[in-house]
């Protein structure tokens, strides 16, 4: 199949999942280029391919493939420079919280520092990632391509951060939040069922969420830098306790 014009009914399914109304609406979202759509054939979540007239898969798939012009395929993409592919893909269902090695990010905005995120936690065997429900959508294109495919190969779940630390609790998960001043230095720290708090780019961890950690972590530095970019914090502090898991 060849479609030529942006008024085709599938076209404009395809460009309303541009948005996160449209995605949530038709429980889909878009992968532009090969890498991710190969990523997504192996998750199992792959529906169908977009593919520019004339050009061929550079990976094998049985999905169905439409062929779009040019034209189509700039009114669908979200680059520049519009891909060869772009895949349409199931979005997950809502799993369960599972594993000993738990990530939960309250209202995190930066699409960038998400996509960041989610690769460290798979780089240092985080099992569960909780978004609070007013975190940025990881379906969003810069979270996608940000991840580099890891998105696919992780259990991110939205959830409200202060019912699911009550019932961490009760599982005996130690609930951990940062304190530059009064935490302790995560590389004194060992434990092997943690749950791991990272707040919002400009105000941190909501009130309320700080109140119930158990204890708090800081990363020594110099005094020079008052504090770290939210990715690359989190990154650190995975990265230590992931150490700490392993000597």
């Amino acid at each position: 199949m060849l479609i030529t014009s942006v008024d085709n009914k599938k076209i404009k399914d395809y460009v309303s999942l541009k948005t996160s109304k449209g995605r949530k609406e038709k429980g889909l979202f878009l992968v532009e280029g090969s890498h991710l759509c190969e990523e997504a054939e192996k998750s199992g979540l792959l529906q169908e391919l977009l593919v520019l007239d004339k050009m061929k898969l550079e990976f094998d798939t049985n999905k169905e493939i439409i062929y779009v012009t040019e034209n189509v395929m700039k009114k669908i993409s979200n680059l520049t420079n519009i891909p060869m592919v772009i895949g349409v893909c199931k979005i997950k269902e809502n799993k369960k919280i599972e594993g000993n090695h738990i990530l939960l990010l309250d209202n995190i905005q930066d699409p960038g520092n998400i996509g960041t995120i989610i690769r460290s936690a798979k780089a240092f065997n985080v099992d569960t990632i909780v978004l609070s429900d007013d975190s940025v959508d990881i379906y969003n294109d810069k979270v996608l391509r940000s991840t580099q495919g890891m998105l696919f190969h992780s259990n991110i779940i939205y959830d409200n951060l202060t019912n699911v630390i009550n019932k961490l609790k009760k599982e005996n998960y130690l609930i951990l939040g940062t304190d530059v001043n009064n935490g302790t230095d995560v590389r004194d720290i060992k434990v092997d069922k943690y749950a791991l708090i990272m707040g919002n780019e400009g105000h941190g961890v909501r009130k309320e969420i700080k109140e119930i950690c158990d204890k708090n972590l800081y990363i020594k530095m110099n005094n020079s830098c008052e504090s770290l970019n939210v990715a690359v914090a989190t990154s650190i502090l995975l990265y230590e306790l992931n150490r700490s898991n392993h000597e």
